[in-house]
């Protein structure tokens, strides 16, 4: 790095947001991420003792990776060269490798390799690095939101340690913002500012893991912020917080009362087919940061408790919904939320499918391990039939592809656990049971609906 180069950087530092500002110089300013920066922990001793291998940081944006890079780059005694990948690509690389190979040759020094969003290289520019990772040429450091698995190759990821990084937890950014507003040298201590516990709380709560977005929030209500004529101080107030984050605040606990009477009220909601009662509480849930993985859970629940065989397309509806909003991520998740949380809303309801369970569920409390009847047991080894196991009246051989046998063991064979509704789908699984089991009895032959064909 040339005098130009260094002077560059340091009026950047000077300039650069608040977030890049605040990032960690060593492993003791690193907030959160215990479960993998623990004092026991393998990254910990590694990045501490500067034999930190090939690795992959993954995880949502805010979360520290590019901080955890900031800080190998303080602790290493190797050289640290980082590009983002969404600006850069195999020549900037090259560039590095070449440097890499004369700075290896010459001081015998080695080289980090920090590549941000390592997910937006092709192949070929990810191919372009396995021989100098894997001679040691460079120790790749590489940071993304995608999933690593599926996003980088996997002659990377097999010479690489992958680490997940957490979603920060809400005191972990209270902890940050606090700091950020104090801090005289790299936050805005200089401006004599103050934030009071509420917007504390409130920014923290909004982030939703991501630091850089409360830092954000903090810079911008310090600096838009009229000082008091008084004291002189600035305030950031619950009011201020709000504006600059663009969100207001909603009374919702997310381990209190609210969060658990909200909850219960979408529920209900969809059960009760009132699919605009079911979006508003969706919304408010949205609204206060309620996590999208919960509230697709809970949709996926109702789909089968409430919804059932009367329309069976629900739980596949809020099956998708689940997988989708992992994919998607906010602020479009609310869409793909709203979509399943209607369908729920609308079908038809039936319980049948619920209490099915619970009965047989307590008809196996009541009488135990109750004997499989003896036709109904494996008979795929040798000498099954000699012991008894036989008799067994293959379905598909009979008329509708029904065979008249008992399935439930002897102490419950009259049992009916599961009782179908007259609700949407299960209505035609009613008339369908009802004709199966009286076609035998009356020697019909002709299913309804065309089913035997």
């Amino acid at each position: 790095m040339d005098l130009f180069e260094y002077m560059r950087k340091e009026e950047q530092k000077k300039e650069s947001p608040l977030a890049r500002r605040m990032r960690p110089e060593t492993l003791d300013e690193v907030v959160g991420q215990s479960h993998i920066l623990g004092k026991d922990k393998l990254l910990y001793r590694a990045i501490r003792a500067d034999k930190l291998g090939s690795v992959i940081f993954y995880g949502p944006p805010g979360t520290g990776k590019t901080s955890l890079a900031a800080v190998i780059a303080h602790t290493t005694q190797a050289e640290f060269r980082d590009i983002n990948a969404t600006s850069s690509g195999k020549k900037e690389m090259a560039d590095v490798v070449e440097e890499a190979k004369n700075t290896l040759g010459m001081y015998g020094k080695k080289t980090i390799l920090f590549i941000d969003e390592i997910h937006r290289f092709n192949k070929a520019q990810q191919d372009f690095l396995l021989p100098y990772v894997e001679d040691g040429t460079v120790t790749l450091i590489g940071a993304t939101t995608e999933n690593p698995y599926f996003e980088v190759n996997n002659a990377l990821i097999s010479r690489s340690t992958i680490f997940r990084l957490n979603p920060l937890t809400k005191e972990d950014i209270e902890t940050l913002i606090e700091r950020a507003v104090t801090d005289p040298v790299k936050g805005m201590g200089m401006y004599k500012a103050e934030i009071t516990p509420e917007a504390k709380s409130f920014l923290a709560d909004a982030a939703d893991g991501d630091a850089r977005q409360a830092l954000n929030a903090v810079e911008l209500g310090v600096l838009s912020t009229d000082p008091d004529p008084e004291t002189g101080k600035i305030v950031i107030t619950l009011s201020v917080a709000e504006e600059c984050i663009q969100r207001r605040a909603i009374r919702y606990d997310q381990s209190g009362d609210s969060h658990y009477d909200t909850i219960s009220a979408f529920i209900k909601s969809m059960r009760g087919s009132d699919p605009d009662a079911a979006v508003y509480y969706l919304a408010k849930m949205i609204s206060a940061g309620e996590k999208e993985t919960f509230i697709a859970r809970r949709i996926m629940i109702c789909a089968a408790e409430d919804v059932g065989i009367a329309d069976p397309r629900a739980i596949q509806v809020a099956e998708a919904c689940a997988a989708a909003v992992e994919r998607v991520g906010f602020p479009e998740s609310q869409i793909i939320l709203a979509e399943a949380a209607i369908y729920v809303a609308t079908a038809p309801k039936s319980n049948s499918v619920v209490n099915a369970i619970y009965d047989a569920m307590g008809a196996v409390k009541k009488y135990g391990n109750l004997p499989v009847p003896v036709y109904l047991r494996d008979a795929h080894y040798p000498g099954a039939a000699e012991l008894g196991v036989k008799g067994y009246q293959y379905a598909h051989d009979y008329p509708n592809h029904f065979a008249d046998q008992q399935y439930l063991p002897d102490g419950v064979k009259n049992e009916r656990y599961y009782k179908p509704s007259r609700q949407g789908h299960e209505a035609d699984v009613d008339d369908w049971l009802t004709f199966l089991r009286e076609s035998v009895k009356k020697g019909k032959e002709d299913a309804p609906d065309g089913r035997n064909g």
